[in-house]
């Protein structure tokens, strides 16, 4: 692999199919395996470098390289796939609570209880709490949140504190309450969040890092494989990233 450039202009196609095959073996979406340097395999190169603490830039040089090559961390325990209260939300992207109400009530039900209608009622607690009860059954749910799962703020007391990584729960304050979501991905200067009641539907939203405070981002307690990494991501390319 004689890459001697400090940017990918000498790669030919067939080392950027290379590399996007070994990204996705590593877990993180490249997009199509093309042998095109595009948008989403520079992303994918970019949360690659952040979770083996690289410089965070779409470049693929000789260490980068190495690593690519090197076993998938966790490969042996086969944890490559989608974590699991982040595919359960994934499903249900773009239901809307209006034109796709019955669907969507269904889905928040399915942890046998439920805040209401959620044309009627703000859900994105409702959300958040189903999908960590549906996939997590023995997650601790303390204090204030076993009380009251559905009121945004109180998902404070949820798990343990973490930095912002891909699937914690992170919440804000808004709108004299509050908002609950999961971060799956940055860019500069947002975090992208995957909630519920965002634009009265279920949504990969941008989130500007300003509003969310030290201790906003937590991670489950019975959940012990936690990834320190995010991909990057545009509001193109913020409902198509996966972890697995």
């Amino acid at each position: 692999m004689p890459l001697t450039k400090t940017d990918n202009s000498a790669m030919t196609s067939a080392e950027i199919r290379d590399v996007q095959t070994m990204l996705a073996k590593h877990g993180i979406d490249p997009g199509p395996i093309d042998g095109l340097m595009g948008p989403r395999t520079e992303a994918a190169i970019i949360a690659f470098k952040r979770s083996r603490n690289l410089q965070p830039r779409a470049f693929v040089g000789p260490i980068t390289w190495k690593m690519l090559e090197s076993e998938p961390e966790g490969a042996a325990q086969g944890d490559r796939s989608e974590l699991p209260w982040i595919a359960w939300g994934r499903r249900l992207l773009g239901l809307h609570e209006i034109y796709d109400n019955a669907a969507l009530k269904a889905a928040l039900k399915e942890d046998s209880h439920a805040l209401g209608d959620p044309a009627k009622l703000p859900w994105c607690g409702d959300f958040v709490e189903t999908a960590i009860k549906v996939t997590l059954p023995d997650e601790p749910f303390p204090g204030a949140l076993g009380k009251n799962p559905y009121w945004a703020l109180n998902w404070r007391g949820f798990g343990i504190e973490t930095e912002p990584t891909y699937g914690c729960e992170c919440s804000i304050s808004r709108n004299g309450g509050g908002h609950v979501f999961f971060i799956v991905g940055e860019d500069a200067t947002r975090y992208y969040g995957l909630g519920g009641n965002q634009s009265n539907r279920v949504s990969v939203a941008p989130i500007e890092k300003s509003r969310v405070p030290k201790g906003a981002c937590r991670w489950p307690k019975t959940f012990p494989q936690r990834p320190i990494w995010l991909p990057r991501l545009t509001s193109a390319t913020a409902s198509e990233t996966r972890f697995g």
